[in-house]
């Protein structure tokens, strides 16, 4: 049995996304990722094809790892072997191989979130070191087209703005302000000096960033024009309790965890 190792730049779109969706095949969250989903990743969170890595086994592709890379820190976007090939050490040849390619980048630090029942994923990564940093969830808040808050959409650059003094934690990777600033299509809310970045996509509300007392009233504005999503919110974060107040639930628990290079 022989592991070779080689960019995923190698792939053609097609093919990259086939390989995500067959190396989350029955994991507790399983995926399903098309060449438009994977550009979008691509695009959004600034994974770099060429450092991100893919595993084949005597000459079969059965595993994956992308690395996202912002200045002198990184993400991990996204590990996945075949159930075929799991148990073998290819999700940790992956892992290895990105902290070189990190390292190669001059990158300091790698963060990856991991879902609370994966176990085994767990148990790699703090083997490699990672330490969780904080504990976050997923949540979602169904439509109600009936809701009404105490808010007024306005400009994005005023609410970005305001967000930043108001921040009490790093945002997620999904959500940072280098995500957002891919995006054309953002809006805002205000409320009491709260204030919401989000966007729509496929008629639900993607909650991008989100701070202030007020979050109950923006949540309110936002369910009124679909169902509302959030990536990642720590725990103990004032807004989840929002959520909760509001009937919103969570979706999956995660682990953050980062890994100094240095």
């Amino acid at each position: 049995m022989t592991l070779e190792l080689r960019p995923a730049a190698s792939l053609e779109t097609a093919e990259l996304a086939a390989l995500f969706t067959a190396a989350y095949e029955g994991y507790v969250l399983p995926m399903q990722i098309g060449e438009e989903q994977l550009r979008f990743m691509v695009d959004a969170f600034d994974i770099w094809l060429d450092a991100s890595q893919i595993a084949a086994l005597d000459n079969r592709d059965v595993g994956l790892a992308n690395l996202a890379v912002r200045d002198d820190e990184a993400w991990v976007g996204g590990v996945g072997v075949i159930p075929a090939a799991r148990r073998k050490g290819v999700g940790e040849a992956l892992m290895l191989a990105l902290h070189d390619q990190a390292r190669t980048l001059g990158v300091r630090r790698v963060w990856l979130e991991v879902i609370e029942q994966n176990e085994s994923a767990y148990r790699l990564y703090e083997k490699l070191g990672y330490a969780v940093t904080r504990n976050v969830a997923v949540w979602s808040l169904p439509q109600d087209p009936s809701a009404t808050g105490d808010a007024l959409e306005v400009d994005v650059g005023i609410a970005r703005a305001r967000l930043g003094q108001l921040r009490r934690e790093r945002e997620p990777w999904q959500r940072a302000d280098a995500t957002l600033d891919h995006f054309e299509d953002l809006r805002a809310l205000w409320s009491e000096g709260s204030a919401a970045v989000f966007r729509m996509s496929g008629g639900n509300v993607s909650l991008l960033q989100i701070a202030g007392d007020a979050a109950e009233e923006l949540l309110l504005a936002l369910r009124s024009e679909g169902p509302v999503h959030v990536l990642n919110l720590g725990e103990g974060d004032p807004v989840g309790d929002a959520f909760r107040t509001l009937g919103g639930d969570i979706v999956v628990r995660q682990r953050e965890m980062a890994l100094d290079l240095t």
